[in-house]
């Protein structure tokens, strides 16, 4: 096994003791050191491998205009930019492995840049006086992004922080030394789920994809599983999405906590990949569980899932809009796009005897996806619910033309 380097991120003017003490930790580890300085005032009393005018450079500054600014937070904009492309180029010409990055909320705002510059699967950790605070929104937040608390780190060194900082430093060199590299010798399926209960046709969808010779990765989409299918999507890793389950974009287009950020249903059409595309659970609002029902949702049909998750449901005005935001989202793509629309229901709970069961409302969406789906994009309207047998029928079978026809490339 080759010797891994961590790529080391921090302000060396105010936080060089520390910083010096994580670097010892992984070399004593066993891995090589990468040092990168963020710092905008001071300087560190020895030289970094990557220094702050490196990094203000890369942000489009001098280090003298970036504190000519005569103000922090601006100051850290640049830095943060700049820092975010210098990552991505180092990882690119492969100077590290896994990147460790430590802060107060000015770091911490700075790493998580950096951690979104880097691909899915890089070792990315943060150790951070603010570590799973409300502070830090979810869309901030790279996939495979770890945290770990920086106690007692606000101001010099003690045993509690060095606690910590050496948990951040095994943990980072043992994950850079456990990566693999993905195994790309089959093409790649991504397929967005809600459970196995909830949505099912994964069961029925993923062995026969496997018979067919692809690879399957199904993505829980309650948030983080979303940002992780949208970022492998916009680097180009599937050979087909099977975006099934729209729960996270209609949490979006409601304002939900429960959500995957903006570019919900965007990436894998901006860079052309084959969609095939399905409104399954679209009719759910999600809340986390410590949240209060809102008055205007509390006459909703409503199903608790669990004690960190339930969900009102979408009226008919609603869903219309939804999906004519999903059509834009879809007529924008790149690549060829089709639509499943199943007439009969769109999750478990939306059927004849459940909680969520609104059949006028999923009347209206039907009506709408039929009104403002063709035209835009390829469709089939599957006269089932999307929980049926018919379904997965209806989507091997058109996967199965795009093979055919050289759209999907085996």
């Amino acid at each position: 096994m080759t010797t891994k380097t961590i790529l080391l991120i921090g302000t060396y003017d105010t936080k060089e003791p520390e910083m010096r003490f994580i670097e010892e930790a992984i070399k004593a580890q066993g891995a090589h050191v990468l040092t990168m300085d963020v710092s905008v005032l001071g300087d560190p009393s020895e030289p970094t491998d990557i220094s702050k005018h490196d990094v203000a450079r890369a942000g489009g500054m001098s280090i003298d205009e970036v504190i000519a600014q005569g103000d922090e937070n601006k100051a850290f904009r640049v830095m943060s930019a700049g820092a975010a492309k210098t990552v991505a180029q180092a990882y690119a010409d492969g100077r590290f492995d896994g990147m460790l990055a430590t802060g107060g909320t000015m770091g911490t705002d700075l790493a998580l840049d950096c951690a979104q510059a880097l691909p899915m699967g890089v070792p990315k950790y943060i150790v951070s006086t603010v570590s799973f605070s409300p502070l830090i929104p979810p869309r901030r937040l790279a996939p495979d992004i770890q945290m770990i608390l920086w106690a007692g780190g606000l101001y010099g060194m003690n045993s509690i922080c060095q606690s910590s900082l050496m948990q951040a430093a095994g943990a980072v060199v043992g994950a850079a030394k456990a990566a693999i590299t993905s195994d790309r010798s089959k093409p790649l399926v991504g397929m967005t789920s809600l459970g196995s209960s909830c949505l099912r046709y994964m069961k029925t969808l993923k062995p026969a994809l496997e018979e067919r010779g692809f690879e399957v990765a199904v993505f829980h989409s309650t948030g983080m599983g979303g940002m992780a299918f949208e970022k492998l999507a916009g680097e180009g890793t599937f050979a087909c999405v099977m975006d099934f389950c729209m729960q996270e974009f209609g949490n979006l287009m409601a304002g939900s906590v429960v959500s995957s950020g903006e570019d919900r249903v965007t990436n894998a059409g901006r860079v052309g990949t084959p969609q095939l595309v399905a409104p399954g659970a679209l009719d759910l609002l999600d809340f986390a569980g410590w949240q209060d029902i809102p008055d205007q949702y509390a006459d909703r049909p409503f199903h608790e899932h669990n004690r960190l998750i339930k969900s009102a449901v979408f009226n008919g005005d609603e869903r219309r809009a939804w999906i004519r935001e999903l059509a834009n989202r879809l007529e924008a793509a790149t690549g060829p796009v089709h639509f499943f629309l199943p007439v009969q229901g769109v999750e478990a709970w939306d059927k004849e005897g459940e909680e969520a069961h609104d059949p006028q409302a999923l009347a209206d969406m039907v009506e709408e996806a039929q009104k403002v789906m063709p035209g835009r994009v390829s469709m089939t309207e599957v006269n089932a619910h999307i929980n049926d047998a018919e379904f997965c029928d209806s989507v091997l079978a058109q996967f199965d033309k795009w093979v055919t026809e050289g759209v999907i490339v085996k």
